[in-house]
Protein backbone atom coordinates (compact mmCIF):
# COMPACT_ATOMS: atom_id res chain seq x y z
CA UNK A 1 0.00 0.00 0.00
CA UNK A 2 2.88 2.71 0.88
CA UNK A 3 4.77 1.65 -2.70
CA UNK A 4 1.51 2.84 -4.46
CA UNK A 5 1.13 5.94 -2.32
CA UNK A 6 4.99 6.37 -2.59
CA UNK A 7 4.42 6.31 -6.77
CA UNK A 8 1.45 8.66 -6.40
CA UNK A 9 3.17 11.37 -4.84
CA UNK A 10 5.93 11.10 -7.39
CA UNK A 11 2.89 11.85 -10.10
CA UNK A 12 1.31 14.48 -7.24
CA UNK A 13 5.20 16.18 -7.92
CA UNK A 14 5.33 15.63 -11.59
CA UNK A 15 1.93 17.48 -11.83
CA UNK A 16 2.54 20.10 -9.67
CA UNK A 17 6.38 20.59 -11.85
CA UNK A 18 4.39 20.95 -15.22
CA UNK A 19 1.68 23.72 -13.79
CA UNK A 20 4.68 25.53 -11.80
CA UNK A 21 7.44 25.02 -14.84
CA UNK A 22 5.31 24.45 -18.13
CA UNK A 23 2.53 26.94 -17.47
CA UNK A 24 3.48 29.49 -14.68
CA UNK A 25 7.03 29.77 -16.31
CA UNK A 26 5.13 31.60 -19.25
CA UNK A 27 4.72 34.34 -16.99
CA UNK A 28 7.59 34.01 -14.27
CA UNK A 29 10.55 33.84 -16.95
CA UNK A 30 8.78 35.85 -19.74
CA UNK A 31 10.33 39.19 -21.33
CA UNK A 32 9.28 42.64 -19.60
CA UNK A 33 6.86 44.59 -21.17
CA UNK A 34 7.32 48.12 -22.67
CA UNK A 35 4.71 51.00 -23.28
CA UNK A 36 3.95 51.91 -26.29
CA UNK A 37 0.87 54.53 -25.93
CA UNK A 38 -2.21 53.79 -28.76
CA UNK A 39 -3.90 56.88 -27.70
CA UNK A 40 -7.40 55.39 -28.37
CA UNK A 41 -11.04 56.40 -27.34
CA UNK A 42 -11.80 54.99 -24.16
CA UNK A 43 -14.38 54.94 -21.38
CA UNK A 44 -13.41 53.90 -17.70
CA UNK A 45 -16.20 52.58 -16.78
CA UNK A 46 -16.88 52.30 -12.63
CA UNK A 47 -19.59 50.79 -10.81
CA UNK A 48 -20.41 51.92 -7.56
CA UNK A 49 -23.25 51.00 -4.62
CA UNK A 50 -22.67 52.43 -1.34
CA UNK A 51 -19.00 53.65 -1.58
CA UNK A 52 -19.65 57.29 -0.73
CA UNK A 53 -16.42 57.77 1.16
CA UNK A 54 -13.87 55.43 -1.82
CA UNK A 55 -15.50 57.39 -4.66
CA UNK A 56 -14.45 60.96 -2.90
CA UNK A 57 -10.63 59.49 -2.63
CA UNK A 58 -10.25 57.89 -5.92
CA UNK A 59 -12.85 59.43 -8.89
CA UNK A 60 -10.07 62.60 -8.99
CA UNK A 61 -7.42 60.07 -9.55
CA UNK A 62 -9.12 58.66 -12.30
CA UNK A 63 -9.97 61.94 -13.68
CA UNK A 64 -6.63 63.33 -13.65
CA UNK A 65 -5.25 60.61 -15.94
CA UNK A 66 -2.99 61.34 -18.24
CA UNK A 67 -4.70 60.52 -21.45
CA UNK A 68 -5.83 62.72 -24.45
CA UNK A 69 -9.22 60.83 -25.24
CA UNK A 70 -10.82 59.51 -21.91
CA UNK A 71 -14.24 59.92 -20.59
CA UNK A 72 -15.33 58.22 -17.35
CA UNK A 73 -18.88 56.58 -16.90
CA UNK A 74 -19.96 56.71 -13.29
CA UNK A 75 -22.94 54.28 -12.23
CA UNK A 76 -24.48 54.73 -9.70
CA UNK A 77 -26.67 51.31 -8.80
CA UNK A 78 -28.97 52.52 -6.52
CA UNK A 79 -27.44 53.07 -3.19
CA UNK A 80 -28.98 54.34 -0.03
CA UNK A 81 -25.73 56.69 1.18
CA UNK A 82 -24.38 59.56 -0.14
CA UNK A 83 -22.91 57.91 -3.41
CA UNK A 84 -24.90 59.34 -6.02
CA UNK A 85 -24.67 62.74 -4.45
CA UNK A 86 -21.01 62.37 -5.03
CA UNK A 87 -21.01 61.73 -8.64
CA UNK A 88 -23.48 64.43 -9.43
CA UNK A 89 -20.69 66.92 -7.98
CA UNK A 90 -18.16 65.19 -9.81
CA UNK A 91 -20.44 65.43 -13.22
CA UNK A 92 -20.25 69.54 -12.84
CA UNK A 93 -16.52 69.24 -11.97
CA UNK A 94 -14.62 67.10 -14.60
CA UNK A 95 -16.52 67.53 -18.50
CA UNK A 96 -15.53 64.18 -19.18
CA UNK A 97 -17.64 62.35 -16.81
CA UNK A 98 -20.96 60.98 -17.69
CA UNK A 99 -23.26 59.79 -15.01
CA UNK A 100 -25.74 56.73 -15.48
CA UNK A 101 -28.25 56.63 -12.52
CA UNK A 102 -29.70 53.13 -11.92
CA UNK A 103 -32.98 52.37 -10.25
CA UNK A 104 -34.07 49.12 -8.94
CA UNK A 105 -35.43 47.10 -11.54
CA UNK A 106 -37.77 43.84 -10.76
CA UNK A 107 -35.98 41.78 -13.07
CA UNK A 108 -32.88 42.28 -12.00
CA UNK A 109 -33.01 43.73 -8.68
CA UNK A 110 -29.48 43.68 -6.72
CA UNK A 111 -28.00 42.69 -10.11
CA UNK A 112 -24.49 44.53 -10.53
CA UNK A 113 -24.72 43.15 -13.88
CA UNK A 114 -27.46 44.60 -14.98
CA UNK A 115 -25.96 48.23 -13.77
CA UNK A 116 -22.66 47.84 -15.34
CA UNK A 117 -24.94 46.76 -18.76
CA UNK A 118 -26.62 50.22 -18.38
CA UNK A 119 -23.17 51.97 -18.39
CA UNK A 120 -21.24 50.24 -21.18
CA UNK A 121 -24.01 51.21 -23.35
CA UNK A 122 -24.47 54.69 -22.01
CA UNK A 123 -20.53 55.13 -22.97
CA UNK A 124 -19.20 56.90 -25.99
CA UNK A 125 -15.64 55.30 -26.36
CA UNK A 126 -15.04 52.51 -28.54
CA UNK A 127 -12.61 50.76 -25.93
CA UNK A 128 -13.49 50.35 -22.25
CA UNK A 129 -11.64 49.98 -19.10
CA UNK A 130 -12.64 48.75 -16.32
CA UNK A 131 -12.35 49.47 -12.30
CA UNK A 132 -14.14 49.26 -9.26
CA UNK A 133 -15.15 52.05 -7.06
CA UNK A 134 -12.87 51.15 -4.36
CA UNK A 135 -9.70 50.87 -6.32
CA UNK A 136 -7.55 53.47 -7.52
CA UNK A 137 -4.59 53.26 -10.01
CA UNK A 138 -0.50 53.65 -9.42
CA UNK A 139 -0.10 56.09 -12.01
CA UNK A 140 -1.58 58.84 -14.17
CA UNK A 141 -0.63 56.39 -17.17
CA UNK A 142 -2.85 53.91 -15.80
CA UNK A 143 -4.96 53.97 -19.18
CA UNK A 144 -1.98 54.60 -20.98
CA UNK A 145 -0.44 51.36 -20.33
CA UNK A 146 -3.35 49.27 -20.17
CA UNK A 147 -4.44 50.51 -24.03
CA UNK A 148 -0.91 50.00 -24.99
CA UNK A 149 -1.09 46.57 -25.35
CA UNK A 150 -4.03 47.10 -27.29
CA UNK A 151 -3.94 45.68 -30.94
CA UNK A 152 -6.05 44.91 -34.26
CA UNK A 153 -6.74 41.16 -32.84
CA UNK A 154 -6.29 41.43 -28.82
CA UNK A 155 -9.36 43.22 -27.84
CA UNK A 156 -9.34 41.80 -23.99
CA UNK A 157 -6.66 43.31 -21.84
CA UNK A 158 -6.17 41.53 -18.48
CA UNK A 159 -4.57 43.77 -15.66
CA UNK A 160 -3.47 42.95 -12.42
CA UNK A 161 -5.51 43.96 -9.45
CA UNK A 162 -3.06 44.52 -5.96
CA UNK A 163 -4.00 44.91 -3.05
CA UNK A 164 -2.40 47.29 -0.06
CA UNK A 165 0.26 46.47 2.00
CA UNK A 166 -0.03 46.48 5.85
CA UNK A 167 3.14 45.74 7.85
CA UNK A 168 2.97 43.32 10.36
CA UNK A 169 -0.19 41.59 9.64
CA UNK A 170 -0.01 38.05 8.20
CA UNK A 171 -3.47 38.32 6.90
CA UNK A 172 -2.19 40.83 5.03
CA UNK A 173 0.82 38.35 3.45
CA UNK A 174 -2.18 35.65 2.60
CA UNK A 175 -4.07 38.45 0.80
CA UNK A 176 -2.20 39.18 -1.37
CA UNK A 177 0.08 36.04 -1.78
CA UNK A 178 -3.91 34.87 -3.01
CA UNK A 179 -4.35 37.44 -5.06
CA UNK A 180 -0.60 37.14 -6.93
CA UNK A 181 -1.70 33.42 -7.45
CA UNK A 182 -4.58 34.27 -9.07
CA UNK A 183 -2.57 36.63 -11.50
CA UNK A 184 -0.17 34.34 -12.35
CA UNK A 185 -2.50 31.45 -12.78
CA UNK A 186 -4.42 33.76 -15.27
CA UNK A 187 -1.83 35.50 -16.56
CA UNK A 188 -0.40 32.06 -17.80
CA UNK A 189 -2.89 30.41 -19.26
CA UNK A 190 -3.79 33.54 -20.91
CA UNK A 191 0.24 33.60 -22.25
CA UNK A 192 0.00 29.46 -23.29
CA UNK A 193 -3.14 30.84 -25.49
CA UNK A 194 -6.43 29.97 -22.85
CA UNK A 195 -7.35 32.60 -20.76
CA UNK A 196 -10.14 31.57 -18.75
CA UNK A 197 -10.84 35.13 -16.26
CA UNK A 198 -9.72 38.57 -15.46
CA UNK A 199 -10.24 40.75 -12.65
CA UNK A 200 -13.20 43.29 -12.72
CA UNK A 201 -10.67 45.63 -10.35
CA UNK A 202 -8.05 46.21 -13.20
CA UNK A 203 -9.78 44.72 -16.81
CA UNK A 204 -10.31 46.09 -20.74
CA UNK A 205 -11.84 45.37 -24.29
CA UNK A 206 -13.54 46.67 -27.36
CA UNK A 207 -17.23 47.46 -26.96
CA UNK A 208 -17.65 45.18 -29.79
CA UNK A 209 -16.53 42.18 -27.76
CA UNK A 210 -19.31 42.76 -24.83
CA UNK A 211 -22.12 42.61 -27.99
CA UNK A 212 -20.57 39.58 -29.91
CA UNK A 213 -21.44 37.51 -26.72
CA UNK A 214 -24.77 39.64 -26.01
CA UNK A 215 -23.26 41.11 -22.95
CA UNK A 216 -24.27 39.35 -19.65
CA UNK A 217 -26.62 37.29 -20.77
CA UNK A 218 -25.50 33.91 -20.63
CA UNK A 219 -24.86 34.28 -16.79
CA UNK A 220 -27.04 37.26 -16.18
CA UNK A 221 -28.58 35.00 -13.13
CA UNK A 222 -25.52 34.55 -11.55
CA UNK A 223 -25.08 37.63 -9.32
CA UNK A 224 -21.05 37.47 -9.42
CA UNK A 225 -18.58 36.86 -12.25
CA UNK A 226 -19.48 40.10 -14.70
CA UNK A 227 -15.31 40.22 -14.87
CA UNK A 228 -14.21 36.14 -14.92
CA UNK A 229 -17.16 34.67 -16.12
CA UNK A 230 -17.43 37.26 -19.32
CA UNK A 231 -13.89 36.76 -19.79
CA UNK A 232 -14.42 32.88 -19.53
CA UNK A 233 -16.80 33.33 -22.44
CA UNK A 234 -15.50 35.83 -24.48
CA UNK A 235 -11.77 35.77 -24.36
CA UNK A 236 -9.54 33.20 -26.68
CA UNK A 237 -6.20 32.53 -28.21
CA UNK A 238 -6.45 35.17 -30.82
CA UNK A 239 -8.68 38.14 -28.91
CA UNK A 240 -6.63 37.92 -25.32
CA UNK A 241 -3.33 39.28 -24.19
CA UNK A 242 -2.30 40.40 -20.79
CA UNK A 243 -0.78 43.91 -18.96
CA UNK A 244 1.96 44.03 -16.28
CA UNK A 245 3.67 46.91 -16.24
CA UNK A 246 3.53 48.25 -13.07
CA UNK A 247 2.05 51.98 -14.75
CA UNK A 248 -0.86 49.50 -15.62
CA UNK A 249 -1.32 48.01 -12.03
CA UNK A 250 -4.32 48.96 -9.33
CA UNK A 251 -4.63 48.88 -5.63
CA UNK A 252 -7.70 48.82 -3.37
CA UNK A 253 -7.80 48.41 0.76
CA UNK A 254 -7.38 44.72 1.54
CA UNK A 255 -9.97 43.57 3.89
CA UNK A 256 -8.93 43.90 7.80
CA UNK A 257 -10.36 40.81 9.17
CA UNK A 258 -10.34 36.88 7.93
CA UNK A 259 -13.93 36.32 8.04
CA UNK A 260 -14.76 39.48 5.64
CA UNK A 261 -11.79 38.19 3.64
CA UNK A 262 -13.22 34.38 3.79
CA UNK A 263 -16.48 35.29 2.58
CA UNK A 264 -15.25 37.46 -0.55
CA UNK A 265 -13.14 34.15 -1.37
CA UNK A 266 -16.66 32.15 -1.12
CA UNK A 267 -18.23 34.68 -3.71
CA UNK A 268 -15.55 33.77 -6.45
CA UNK A 269 -14.68 30.39 -5.69
CA UNK A 270 -18.83 29.88 -6.13
CA UNK A 271 -18.69 31.96 -9.22
CA UNK A 272 -15.98 29.77 -10.93
CA UNK A 273 -18.40 26.90 -10.95
CA UNK A 274 -19.86 28.33 -14.18
CA UNK A 275 -16.43 28.32 -16.14
CA UNK A 276 -15.46 26.28 -19.13
CA UNK A 277 -15.16 22.47 -18.50
CA UNK A 278 -11.58 22.84 -19.33
CA UNK A 279 -10.79 25.55 -17.11
CA UNK A 280 -12.54 24.08 -14.10
CA UNK A 281 -10.72 20.48 -14.47
CA UNK A 282 -6.76 22.71 -14.52
CA UNK A 283 -7.69 24.67 -11.83
CA UNK A 284 -9.13 21.20 -9.86
CA UNK A 285 -6.00 19.52 -10.61
CA UNK A 286 -3.81 22.30 -9.47
CA UNK A 287 -5.26 22.66 -6.06
CA UNK A 288 -6.12 19.23 -5.31
CA UNK A 289 -2.90 18.36 -6.29
CA UNK A 290 -1.18 20.81 -3.95
CA UNK A 291 -3.40 19.50 -1.02
CA UNK A 292 -2.23 16.00 -1.78
CA UNK A 293 1.22 17.20 -2.19
CA UNK A 294 1.26 17.93 1.57
CA UNK A 295 -0.94 15.10 2.53
CA UNK A 296 1.13 12.52 1.29
CA UNK A 297 4.40 13.89 2.62
CA UNK A 298 3.19 13.65 6.31
CA UNK A 299 1.81 9.87 5.57
CA UNK A 300 5.29 9.06 4.28
CA UNK A 301 7.41 9.98 5.98
CA UNK A 302 5.29 9.67 9.36
CA UNK A 303 6.17 5.60 8.15
CA UNK A 304 9.30 6.56 6.84
CA UNK A 305 9.00 4.88 4.00
CA UNK A 306 11.38 6.20 1.13
CA UNK A 307 12.19 9.17 3.46
CA UNK A 308 15.03 10.12 1.96
CA UNK A 309 13.24 10.14 -1.65
CA UNK A 310 10.23 11.96 -0.34
CA UNK A 311 12.71 15.00 1.03
CA UNK A 312 14.30 15.18 -2.40
CA UNK A 313 10.87 15.33 -4.29
CA UNK A 314 10.00 17.70 -1.37
CA UNK A 315 12.82 19.89 -1.57
CA UNK A 316 12.57 20.04 -5.52
CA UNK A 317 9.22 20.98 -5.90
CA UNK A 318 9.58 23.45 -3.14
CA UNK A 319 12.57 24.78 -5.14
CA UNK A 320 10.79 25.28 -8.54
CA UNK A 321 7.66 26.44 -6.79
CA UNK A 322 9.92 28.86 -5.04
CA UNK A 323 11.77 30.28 -7.53
CA UNK A 324 8.41 30.99 -9.99
CA UNK A 325 6.55 32.20 -7.50
CA UNK A 326 9.76 34.80 -6.55
CA UNK A 327 10.10 35.61 -10.38
CA UNK A 328 6.14 36.12 -10.59
CA UNK A 329 5.90 38.43 -7.71
CA UNK A 330 8.64 40.75 -8.80
CA UNK A 331 7.27 41.43 -11.71
CA UNK A 332 4.22 42.33 -9.76
CA UNK A 333 6.08 44.39 -7.16
CA UNK A 334 5.47 41.79 -4.47
CA UNK A 335 8.30 41.10 -3.58
CA UNK A 336 8.43 40.74 0.11
CA UNK A 337 5.91 37.82 -0.08
CA UNK A 338 8.81 35.28 -1.57
CA UNK A 339 10.00 35.01 2.52
CA UNK A 340 6.63 34.04 3.49
CA UNK A 341 5.97 31.51 0.62
CA UNK A 342 5.76 28.27 2.44
CA UNK A 343 3.84 29.71 5.42
CA UNK A 344 0.90 31.29 3.50
CA UNK A 345 0.76 28.50 0.69
CA UNK A 346 -0.45 26.66 3.53
CA UNK A 347 -2.49 28.88 5.14
CA UNK A 348 -4.37 29.08 1.49
CA UNK A 349 -4.24 25.55 0.88
CA UNK A 350 -5.96 24.81 4.45
CA UNK A 351 -8.31 28.26 4.01
CA UNK A 352 -9.50 26.48 -0.02
CA UNK A 353 -10.93 23.60 1.94
CA UNK A 354 -12.74 25.48 4.19
CA UNK A 355 -14.67 27.13 1.76
CA UNK A 356 -14.98 24.61 -0.74
CA UNK A 357 -16.70 22.73 2.74
CA UNK A 358 -18.49 25.70 3.53
CA UNK A 359 -19.92 25.99 0.14
CA UNK A 360 -21.52 22.95 -0.04
CA UNK A 361 -23.72 23.71 2.89
CA UNK A 362 -24.39 27.22 2.25
CA UNK A 363 -24.52 29.82 -0.14
CA UNK A 364 -22.31 32.60 -0.38
CA UNK A 365 -23.47 36.25 -0.38
CA UNK A 366 -23.13 38.72 -3.50
CA UNK A 367 -23.73 42.39 -4.58
CA UNK A 368 -26.37 43.65 -3.10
Amino acid sequence: MLTFIFYFFIAIVVLQLSYYLGIFGKFAFGKPQSITPKNIPVSVIVCAKNEEENVKKYIPLLAEQNYPDFEIVLIDDASSDETLEVFEEFEKLYDNIRLVKVENNEAFWGNKKYALTLGIKASKKEYLLFTDADCYPTSKDWITAMTSQFTMNKTIVLGYGGYEKRERSLLNKLIRFETVLTAVQYFSWAKVGLPYMGVGRNLAYKKEEFFNVNGFIEHIQVRSGDDDLFVNQAANKSNTTISFTPESFTYSKPKESYGEWFSQKRRHVSTANYYKVFDKIQLGLFYTSQLFFFLLVILLLSFQFQWIAVLALLATRYTIAWIVMGFSAGKLKEKDLKVWFPVVEIMLIFTQINIFITNIFSKPVHWK
